[in-house]
């Protein structure tokens, strides 16, 4: 269930500009076990809710927006914790901006005692913010298995150094005799090496 908490009172709101570019804009500060969602004051008598990280509450966060009439918010990309939440409002056709903490954090103004969805809520109404990019599914996803296999990659020439480093411990010299290790060659040795063999004429390659 979603907790209602009050508005704060902000400090120097009279001196903030006035125009509004996005009039159903909203703001979400995204943790890992708490949501803090904020709507213009005028959309609910609650503008701030505070909702779970579970998909039932993802999935109640969107309604809740859709029946404040909310059809763009600006949320950080933290971490991974957005993703979820992206592909809900999404899904409920609502636009999602995501924001660069760095660019946030460079955006002129002061918070004062303001919560960050309700900073984020505001600077969105009034234009100051700059999504980043996020592309298509189609090529996250082809991204995604990219991203996964160079980092396969990189995993698996850290585990060839560590079986170099251990051979070298033992003072056998086979990855100075093999070009590869990982060879059909390098791999056999290996094997007869783990399952007991020690006689080097039946350990060197034929």
């Amino acid at each position: 269930m979603a907790k209602r908490r009050q508005s704060p009172k902000r400090k120097g709101s009279r001196n903030r500009p006035t125009p509004v570019i996005n009039p159903n804009a909203a703001g979400i500060d995204i943790g890992a076990r708490e949501i803090y969602v904020a709507v213009p004051e005028d959309r609910d008598p609650e503008p701030v809710h505070t909702f779970a990280t579970f998909t039932p509450d993802l999935v109640q966060l969107a309604d809740w927006l859709a029946a404040c009439g909310i059809t763009t918010v600006a949320m950080e990309a933290t971490s991974v914790y957005w993703m979820p939440l992206f592909t809900i409002l999404e899904e409920q056709g609502i636009e999602v901006c995501l924001v660069n903490a760095r660019h946030l954090r460079r955006v002129p103004g002061r918070k004062t005692d303001v919560l960050d969805c309700e900073w984020l809520q505001y600077l969105h109404s009034v234009g100051l913010l700059r999504g980043s990019f996020h592309p298509p599914e189609a090529v996250a996803a082809v991204r995604t298995v990219l991203r996964h296999k160079a980092s396969l990659t990189q995993m698996a020439s850290s585990h060839v150094q560590h079986i170099h480093k251990a051979l070298t411990q033992m003072n056998l010299q086979i990855h100075h005799v093999i070009s590869d290790i990982t060879g059909v060659t390098g791999l056999a040795i290996l094997d007869a090496i783990l399952a007991g063999e020690r006689r080097p004429e039946a350990l060197g390659p034929a």
